[in-house]
């Protein structure tokens, strides 16, 4: 495989990333925490794009895969900052935004910040203030005072290594919050979700859909489909969301 093009941000991060050239709006897909541009559903996004003739944007956030920094070192406004620096310098016009897990926490941020620059969203498990809401909310006392004092904790993780979970994640996390105040979504919006999902329960699809105000919005919800959201039907129902949205947006 050919090595990712890189882009120096105003921040002074590198962030490698893949383009394909085609019609707009533009698809961009937003990954997870410590996820990269080469998981199954961004390559499956790329080749479905290419056959498309869609364009298509994947990248690597800061302290992620082939990108610059340490994955210690970053928070969830340094991320969506990498995003947002990669949309607006990367791609022309609104895209369809495709967030998974935490992509889909900063795919929400992206909406508020720049929703002109937004055609349609598309999550997949989106895990708006996870960092609050799912790691802190479920530590300890002990565990609380050691991330204070420690400034970090280790995690285990279903994918491997433990996760590092910072103080300055869920401190930074805090000014980051989307369900804590209004989010209005003025464009297509299909949450996907799957019922065996370990990592973000369905009630968080439920909240999410409850908290946000907009004309069209949807939950799709796929029975036994776990956090990956990988099986062939879970694929397939996000070629199914995105091809609903890309209809609804041609309909306006």
């Amino acid at each position: 495989m050919s090595k990712p093009t890189n882009l120096e941000t105003a921040a002074g991060r590198r962030l490698a990333y893949r383009q394909t050239d085609g019609r707009g709006p533009g698809i961009v897909f937003l990954g997870g925490f410590k996820s990269d541009m080469e998981g199954t559903k961004a390559t499956w996004l790329a080749e479905w794009c290419r056959a498309e003739g869609r364009a298509f944007l994947r990248f690597d956030y800061s302290g992620h895969g082939a990108s610059s920094g340490a994955f210690e070192d970053g928070a969830i406004g340094d991320w969506a900052a990498d995003a947002e620096a990669a949309i607006s310098t990367l791609t022309n016009g609104p895209q369809v935004l495709i967030g998974s897990s935490m992509g889909g926490w900063i795919s929400l941020l992206l909406a508020k910040r720049m929703p002109q620059r937004v055609a349609a969203l598309v999550t997949i498990a989106a895990a708006p203030d996870f960092t609050e809401d799912g790691y802190w909310a479920s530590f300890s006392d002990d565990e609380r005072r050691t991330v204070m004092e420690s400034g970090k904790i280790a995690v285990p993780s279903d994918y491997g290594a433990p996760y590092i979970i910072t103080r300055r994640l869920i401190e930074e996390g805090r000014e980051n919050f989307v369900l804590r105040d209004s989010l209005h979504l003025p464009f297509p919006v299909r949450f996907l979700q799957g019922t065996e999902d370990a990592a973000v329960p369905l009630e968080r699809a439920t909240t999410l859909l409850s908290h946000a105000t907009g004309d069209d919005m949807r939950l799709v919800v796929l029975k036994g489909a776990d956090h990956s959201f990988s099986s062939p039907d879970a694929l397939q129902l996000i070629e199914d969301a995105l091809r609903n949205a890309l209809g609804a947006i041609d309909a306006d």
